[in-house]
């Protein structure tokens, strides 16, 4: 299978072509040149055997597709369980039982070990750029962790990723530097684009993404879509519906793309923080990318999500049709607030605060009527947040053992203004 970029000015890439670049030349983002055609598939015994069947017409014919077993055992070797909330018919996806909590890090699990095949006998390290807003950054450092021939650069926005993902960001030093930008993710984002696309600095350092922008992060988070949607069918004979929290879209693209290839999914809503631009084009307004705002949910605090490139073009550019696929809501602080407070106090439920968006997506929806199974993506632990978490609930939120180590360890981060001169300095400094 060949691959294409969204913006149709550079060359079919291979899969394995396309996973090294993160980025076609043109600044696009690269698409199946067809997406495979929607087949009857079965789960497998566990997330890895589900992710090899559903991701091997993608791999058909590259160099990696002999590995893709073992890539798929090394990235998804902890669970991701769906587990029923208080209200019959509700469920929870945890996507939060990796090394660091968060579900990024189950794509960035999967780059890392299909970037140390491609890259197993090349003479210049590669270096791996990531913009986070909050959990991708120590998702993509764990997996890249003292990994041969591979550095990894991450940026975040200083003051706004809560202080235990800060601390993850820091903490890895080696084949890790930890850039803190004075300015959004946005920004941060916007920094690593340029990165990608000067040819001049791409000749001194090889470059590639870590962020969802990467075929090699977006692709293996339809698994766990696909394992839970399929255990749940075969389990019930039910299709799950989802809400997912979503930023820069990712997420939910995944999810989007694994219904297209056959995953009994069937409504996919997405729930956003108080930054509205995805519910004001889906309202009908026209799409208009800004600045983010801050919010208790950082990780959704996207102003400009690239993956709605991916989105415009997997609809053929056709917005009608687009906004009628998928419904979209905001969800404020006061809201999310809210609903940690008081899932705990009635149920027992201690949520994360995006995670908590998605569950107040969800009361909405069965309010308004909808029926059938559906499950919200609970997409990092609580624990990460106990700032906000703690004082709503009143207790202290118990630390997963990985997040303990981590955050065991000294921590360090560079400051940097949001300025592309700086960044490219770090990278040759490296």
């Amino acid at each position: 299978m060949n691959f294409i970029s969204t913006r149709h000015a550079s060359p079919p890439a291979t899969l394995s072509q396309a996973i090294a670049a993160g980025l076609a030349p043109d600044g696009g983002l690269y698409v199946p040149e067809t997406l495979p055609a929607a087949r009857v598939l079965a789960p497998g015994r566990d997330m890895a055997g589900t992710a090899a069947a559903l991701l091997l017409p993608f791999f058909e014919g590259d160099t990696l597709a002999p590995e893709l077993a073992a890539i798929c055992r090394e990235a998804f070797d902890f669970p991701a369980p769906l587990r029923p909330l208080a209200t019959p018919g509700d469920h929870v996806l945890e996507l939060f039982h990796g090394p660091t909590a968060a579900f990024k890090d189950v794509g960035a699990r999967f780059l890392a070990a299909s970037l140390a095949r491609l890259r197993r006998d090349a003479a210049t390290p590669l270096t791996i750029l990531v913009a986070t807003s909050g959990d991708t950054g120590a998702a993509v450092a764990a997996a890249f962790h003292r990994q041969p021939g591979l550095r990894v650069v991450v940026l975040y926005p200083d003051g706004r990723v809560s202080p235990r993902q800060a601390h993850q960001l820091g903490c890895f030093g080696d084949n890790i530097t930890a850039l803190r930008v004075a300015g959004s993710f946005d920004d941060c984002q916007a920094l690593v684009k340029q990165a990608l696309n000067d040819a001049g600095l791409q000749q001194q350092a090889p470059l590639s993404s870590a962020n969802s922008i990467s075929l090699g992060r977006l692709l293996p988070q339809m698994s766990y879509y696909a394992h839970a949607a399929l255990s749940h069918r075969a389990r019930t004979g039910q299709s799950l519906n989802f809400v997912i929290p979503t930023g820069n879209l990712g997420n939910a693209l995944a999810a989007i793309f694994a219904r297209a290839l056959g995953v009994p999914l069937e409504r996919i809503v997405l729930a956003t923080n108080a930054n509205r631009v995805l519910p004001e084009f889906f309202a009908g307004a026209g799409y208009t990318p800004r600045a983010s705002v801050a919010t208790l949910a950082n990780a959704m605090d996207v102003g400009a999500p690239s993956n709605f490139e991916r989105l415009r073009w997997l609809f053929g550019g056709d917005d009608t049709a687009l906004r009628n696929a998928f419904p979209s809501a905001s969800v404020d602080d006061a809201a999310i607030r809210e609903v940690i407070a008081r899932r705990y106090r009635e149920y027992g439920e201690v949520h994360c605060p995006h995670t908590a968006t998605a569950v107040k997506v969800l009361e909405d929806l069965r309010a308004q009527g909808e029926t059938g199974d559906w499950a919200v993506a609970a997409t990092a632990h609580p624990a990460k947040f106990e700032s906000v978490v703690e004082p709503l609930i009143g207790r202290e939120v118990e630390i997963p053992p990985a997040l303990a180590d981590l955050l065991a360890r000294p921590a360090h981060a560079d400051p940097v203004p949001a300025e592309y001169a700086a960044l490219r300095h770090a990278i040759l400094a490296g």
